[in-house]
């Protein structure tokens, strides 16, 4: 088994996808409204274990031209926390363009605004754990 997890790190949400058994096919799973820094790692961790993940990924936000903001520090902070929490392997990618491909999926799909807010950001993990999928494959 190859399972592979993936979060959508927020300051106030985290999408969540993980693959299919054999790691090939990105599922969005949940979408987990944080609490405090320490219990939102703690939970993740839990639920990776739990659906016997052996890879962690996490969607890394930079700016369009490449370059580190203030929230790609934030998050990276957050992501060397979860690490140091987990045996678990925990890979970064670049997670441009995936929240707003996912607001778009959803805008054709007419959904309402409110259940938008619900479900973009387990969309959007799915979105960051496709294209880490599709890299693998490729050889990247």
């Amino acid at each position: 088994m190859n399972r592979i997890i993936a979060f959508d790190i927020g300051d106030k949400r985290i999408g969540v996808a993980v693959s299919d058994p054999f790691g090939e096919m990105a599922l969005p799973l949940e979408t987990y409204f944080r609490v405090a820094t320490e219990k939102d790692i703690s939970y993740l961790v839990s639920l990776a274990k739990s659906k016997e993940a052996t890879t962690i990924v996490c969607g890394l936000p930079v700016n369009f031209d490449g370059s580190s903001s203030v929230q790609t520090e934030k998050t990276a902070a957050f992501i060397e926390k979860l690490r140091s929490a987990t045996d678990i392997e925990v890979v970064t990618t670049d997670e441009r363009f995936t929240t707003m491909e996912a607001r778009r999926l959803l805008l054709e799909a007419d959904m309402r605004r409110d259940k938008r807010k619900q479900v973009i950001d387990k969309i959007a993990a799915s979105y960051i754990l496709e294209d880490y999928i599709n890299r693998k494959r490729n050889g990247k």
